[in-house]
């Protein structure tokens, strides 16, 4: 039971998303430590989300007014970083050379803003682990409980380190040029999913 909830927590991390671009440009950047930072921001505000959901708050995030926040607030993290990403990518040669001049605070507060401003990640949350503790809390005792919410957390955490070896292996070993390459797409992927909330606040509004 326990290593199927390890998966379910390595599935949830896997697909390609603002945390993983963000990992990215900050490991080609600045190494391991600042990837594995942006990962353990975002572990931040999902175990906040874990603690929202199991306290029974989930309910006010579907309040409207919330929501358009949400949206809106994400749009600009994502927007805001994107465009950063892609300023500084012609940096990334120098940055690499000089990677004590990283903020290890930014790299913590982007992946938990990130993570914490993402309405898809919200309800994602709220949805699979809104279920998952309906199911578990039935049928185990508290300590089980806890045990298997900290395999979610195990797994995304082999998530997290997998990305940073990944971000600084491709530090270490790709050209400056490619270095850039990447560091600009990064940015444009967030830019677009910044867009896409930006949309649905829009939305939101509208309706």
């Amino acid at each position: 039971m326990l290593f199927s909830y390890i998966l379910l927590g390595l599935s949830l991390s896997a697909p390609v998303g603002p945390i993983n671009a963000a990992q990215l440009d900050k490991g080609i950047r600045y190494g391991f430590f600042h990837a594995w930072l942006v990962g353990v921001g975002a572990m931040a505000a999902d175990g906040l989300f874990m603690l929202l959901i199991y306290f029974g708050l989930a309910d006010y995030i579907q309040i409207p007014l919330i929501k358009t926040f949400l949206w809106s607030f994400g749009a600009f993290v994502l927007i805001y970083t994107g465009v950063e990403s892609i300023a500084r990518a012609g940096n990334v040669e120098t940055q690499r050379s000089d990677s004590s001049k990283g903020s290890k605070g930014k790299s913590f507060r982007t992946g938990f803003f990130m993570a914490l401003s993402n309405p898809l990640n919200i309800l994602f949350w709220i949805g699979i682990y809104g279920s998952i503790l309906g199911e578990i809390s039935s049928q185990y005792e508290q300590a089980q409980l806890l045990l298997y919410s900290g395999g979610i957390f195990i797994g995304i955490m082999i998530w997290d380190i997998t990305m940073a070896g990944a971000a600084s292996g491709a530090r270490k070993w790709l050209t400056g040029r490619l270095l850039s390459s990447i560091s600009i797409l990064s940015g444009i992927i967030l830019i677009g999913f910044g867009l896409y909330f930006g949309v649905q606040a829009v939305r939101m509004i509208m309706g």
